[in-house]
C-alpha cells in the first residue's frame, strides 16, 4: 500500500507543481479566498467523497470513508495569503497586486490536493476514514482554524496532522517538536490621550509623546523581570503614531503591539503587567489611557505520544525521499493550528524547503520568498507516510 501511494504521488509531481503555481498567481487575503474555495472545491465535485464547502467561512472538509472501519484522521492545509507586494520575479508571480502567497500555503493546498486525490483512490484499503481540511484564513486572527472547529464538523475526529514549509531548512530534511511547539500571539493597542499644546509651553500640556516613550521603555522590563528565567515570552512594539509639527506637543498616541508565550499562563503575566504599566501613566503622566488586548492564537501543542508515532512514521522516508528527521527548537512564530490541537491530539511538523541555488533565503512573509518546488512532493509524501503509518500500511 505504501509503496503504491508513494508511486502514485511520484507520478504526480508535476501536476503539485502547476496547481501551486496556479494558486501562487491568484493569491486572496484572509476572510476574501472565495475564488480560491472555489478552485478547491471544483478538483473534489466529482470524486467519491463527502465535500462540504463554507465551512466556518471559506473552509472546505473533504471526507473520504474507507471501506473498512476504523479511526478517524484529519489533515490540514491552509490556502490564505498576505498583504505583500510581491518582488520574486517569478514568472508565476501574482497577478493581484498587493497579494502575495509569502507563506507557502500555495505548496501546503497543492500537496493535499494530491495526496487526498490519491488516497481517494485507495480508500478502498483505508480502515478508517480521513478528513482533509482546506482551511482559509490562517493569516488573520483569530484565525479560520477557530471558526471551522466552532462549527463541530470535527468532532469525531481522533487525530490531526499539518505541515508547513520552511526555506530556512534545506530539502529532504523534516523537524518535529514534542510537546509545545510554536508561540500563541496576541495583539494590544494602546490609545494614550494627553493635553496638547504648543512646544514653547510645555507646562501648559500633558505630552502623550513623553508618557507613550516612558511605556515602550518600561514594556522592556516585563520579560526580563516579571517572567521566570525558564518561561518563553516576547513583548513587541510594532507601531507608535505619533507623528506631529516639531513646535506641537502632541495630543494623542496610539501604541500597537504583540506578545508571544509558550504557554497560556505565561499570556495572563504578559498580559497583567502591559495593562499595570498603561494605567499608571494616567497618574504618572495626567493622561488617560485605554488599551485593548485581542487575545490570539493560543500556542501549538504537539501530542507527545501521537509525535512519536509520527517520528518513527517519517523515519521510513529517510534514505529515499527525507535525507534526516530531526527535533526542531520551540519556535516563536504563531500558527491557528493550534485551534485543533487544544481539542484533537495532533501534530504539527516542517518541511525544508530551501530554494535551489540561492545562498540565505528569504523567510516567511518576505516580498522576496520563495520555495524550492521539491518540498511539495517531499510534503505529499511525508504527510502520506504517516497515513500509512497510522492506518497501519505495509
Amino acid at each position: 500500500m505504501r509503496e503504491k501511494l508513494m508511486e502514485m504521488l511520484d507520478a504526480r509531481k508535476e501536476e503539485m507543481i502547476e496547481i501551486r503555481r496556479y494558486l501562487h498567481a491568484h493569491p486572496e487575503l484572509s476572510y476574501q479566498e472565495e475564488e480560491t474555495a472555489a478552485y478547491i472545491a471544483a478538483f473534489y465535485q466529482d470524486k467519491e467523497v463527502d465535500l462540504a464547502t463554507h465551512v466556518g467561512g471559506n473552509g472546505i472538509i473533504v471526507t473520504i470513508k474507507g471501506d473498512k472501519p476504523g479511526e478517524t484522521l484529519a489533515l490540514r492545509a491552509d490556502f490564505d495569503a498576505l498583504p505583500i507586494e510581491e518582488e520574486t520575479g517569478l514568472s508565476f508571480q501574482s497577478q493581484n497586486k498587493g497579494v502575495m502567497h509569502a507563506c507557502g500555503h500555495d505548496a501546503h493546498t497543492a500537496y493535499l490536493m494530491i495526496l487526498a486525490d490519491c488516497l481517494i483512490e485507495l480508500k478502498s484499503e483505508i480502515p478508517g476514514t480521513i478528513k482533509i481540511i482546506h482551511q482559509h484564513a490562517e493569516e488573520a486572527p483569530p484565525g479560520g482554524a477557530k471558526f471551522i472547529m466552532e462549527t463541530g464538523v470535527l468532532k469525531e475526529v481522533d487525530h490531526i496532522i499539518g505541515i508547513h514549509v520552511f526555506p530556512d531548512r534545506p530539502v529532504g530534511e523534516v523537524a518535529y517538536r514534542s510537546g509545545a511547539a510554536m508561540a500563541g500571539g496576541s495583539q494590544f493597542k494602546l490609545v494614550i490621550q494627553g493635553t496638547g499644546g504648543h512646544a514653547s509651553t510645555p507646562h501648559k500640556s500633558n505630552d502623550a509623546i513623553v508618557a507613550g516613550s516612558y511605556f515602550v521603555t518600561a514594556l522592556q522590563t516585563v520579560v526580563s523581570r516579571r517572567l521566570d528565567p525558564f518561561e518563553v515570552g516576547t513583548v513587541t512594539v510594532g507601531s507608535f503614531d505619533g507623528k506631529g509639527a516639531f513646535n506641537v506637543i502632541k495630543d494623542t498616541v496610539t501604541i500597537e503591539g504583540d506578545m508571544r508565550y509558550m504557554e497560556d499562563a505565561t499570556f495572563e503575566v504578559l498580559n497583567r503587567e502591559v495593562t499595570r504599566l498603561a494605567e499608571g501613566l494616567q497618574d504618572m503622566f495626567a493622561v488617560e489611557t485605554i488599551l485593548t488586548v485581542e487575545e490570539g492564537c493560543p500556542p501549538v501543542y504537539n501530542n507527545p505520544e501521537l509525535t512519536s508515532s509520527v517520528v518513527d512514521y517519517l523515519k521510513n522516508g529517510v534514505g529515499d525521499y527525507l535525507t534526516k528527521v530531526v527535533e526542531a527548537p520551540m519556535q516563536t512564530g504563531n500558527e491557528d493550528f493550534a485551534y485543533y490541537s487544544q481539542q484533537i491530539p495532533g501534530c504539527f511538523f516542517f518541511v525544508g524547503s530551501w530554494p535551489n541555488g540561492v545562498e540565505k533565503p528569504y523567510n516567511n512573509h518576505h516580498p522576496k520568498f520563495d520555495i524550492s518546488e521539491e518540498a511539495i512532493l517531499i510534503a505529499a509524501k511525508a504527510v502520506g507516510d504517516v497515513v500509512c503509518g497510522y492506518f497501519a500500511f505495509d
